[in-house]
């Protein structure tokens, strides 16, 4: 039947577009075009990213922009110190990150950007994730990052 592999790749197509996503990560075509776009400056590069629709990720925007300077941390994240703890409303009691994501952890009130994955941890609240390679992060030392409302 020459119209079978036709309708296979429509059949995979429809089930890549409608699977599940990723516990703990965005998971509709809906909510994510309601996300809030920044972008993080490192240096002269842009690096996109995209917020998550929830409590946490909107109190994290009404604060930009920001200007930190981030720091490693055990060789699995950059942080930078925040003025307040995030609005934590229906968030969940841990987290798993994944490199890319923005997070704040709750009990110290810290951003905390993941470059490698990690265990989940209590306290850790996903803000959202980087759209593209983290190599502008990659580098030894302090540094200044500004993180700002795309336009």
């Amino acid at each position: 039947m020459a119209g079978r592999p036709y309708i296979q790749l429509a059949l995979t197509a429809a089930a890549l577009f409608f699977a599940p996503a990723k516990a703990g990560h965005a998971d509709d075509f809906n909510s994510r075009n309601a996300m809030t776009r920044i972008n993080v400056i490192v240096g002269d590069e842009v690096m996109p990213a995209t917020l998550d629709d929830t409590p946490a990720a909107q109190d994290f925007a009404s604060m930009l922009p920001l200007d930190l300077t981030l720091r490693d941390y055990h060789g699995i994240e950059k942080v930078a110190d925040l003025d307040r703890k995030l609005d934590d409303t229906d968030a969940p009691r841990a987290y798993a990150p994944e490199p890319g994501d923005i997070t704040q952890y709750r009990p110290w009130g810290n951003l905390a950007i993941f470059y490698k994955p990690f265990q989940s941890s209590a306290g850790l609240l996903r803000l959202g994730e980087f759209d593209g390679s983290l190599e502008p992060l990659m580098r030894e030392g302090n540094f200044s990052v500004r993180i700002e409302l795309a336009d």
